[in-house]
């Protein structure tokens, strides 16, 4: 079975040299430093508007060969809440990347997690982090890929304690997909987001679930982020940093209503 892209073309180039110079450049505003990372958050919008934030957090981290990519679902499709691919390959203009067999397998034995891949059909947020981690890890690269509808914060918890033993057994990094505030103002997204990432820097998962619900932060990937976080901290994670927040009016010029982005290294 291959998950066919669904935005390429759309959220970025179809075209596979282009592609990989438009990555590449992204990868690149990063500098020559990398870190070991347990998990990180990176946005999804397309390419002109956030891979300047996701180009710069992938480029921040020293991808291992076996990665776990948690997105939200935007399409509605499939009826697990935490809906994972279940084999085969991702496809993308750069090429196929495996479904990691071993990483799936103990993913499918987690809680609530079901294989579903009507869910993956056509959601764009865990898609648009393959090229870049195609680009950052060049050969050997294999994924479990889980999108996740609303779950309570018990259930983040439980499934993040599942993610956080399969990473730990494979020594995978775990990518959230989110993006941050949407279409307001670019000085109230700016707070409104600083309100979540202050939670995510403080490695505190249940804090950033309370804050994003209590305030209505319209921050689509809140579970996938809550549930990396879990696992990153139930893994000894000691640090996070974020290492670069935009908005769309940066590229747009329009600062009434923004998408923010934030690219974030857990460690």
């Amino acid at each position: 079975m291959v998950r066919e892209p669904a935005v390429a073309g759309s959220f970025y180039t179809g075209g596979a040299s282009a592609l990989a110079v438009e990555v590449d450049a992204f990868l690149a505003g990063a500098g020559p430093a990398r870190a070991q990372a347990l998990g990180i958050v990176a946005p999804h919008a397309g390419y002109v508007y956030s891979g300047a934030v996701a180009g710069a957090v992938f480029g921040r981290v020293d991808v291992p060969a076996r990665v776990i990519v948690l997105g939200p679902n935007h399409t509605g499709l499939g009826r697990a809440r935490a809906a994972l691919y279940p084999e085969g390959a991702w496809r993308t203009p750069l090429g196929e990347v495996p479904v990691d067999p071993g990483l799936t397998r103990a993913l499918a034995a987690a809680p609530g997690v079901r294989p579903d891949p009507l869910a993956h059909l056509r959601e764009h947020a865990l898609e648009v982090q393959i090229p870049f981690l195609q680009r950052a890890r060049p050969e050997g690269l294999s994924i479990a890929a889980l999108c996740l509808a609303h779950l309570s914060y018990d259930e983040c918890e439980a499934l993040g304690g599942a993610v956080a033993d399969a990473a730990l057994a494979a020594g995978a990094l775990v990518v959230a997909s989110s993006d941050m505030s949407h279409y307001i103002p670019a000085e109230a997204a700016r707070a409104a987001d600083g309100r979540a990432i202050e939670r995510i820097l403080a490695l505190d998962p249940e804090g950033l679930y309370d804050v994003v619900h209590a305030e209505e932060i319209s921050m689509c990937g809140i579970i996938p982020a809550t549930v990396m976080l879990v696992a990153a901290r139930a893994r000894g994670a000691t640090r996070a940093e974020l290492v670069r927040y935009a908005n769309s009016g940066d590229v747009t010029g329009d600062h009434r209503h923004v998408v923010g982005y934030a690219g974030i290294l857990v460690a």
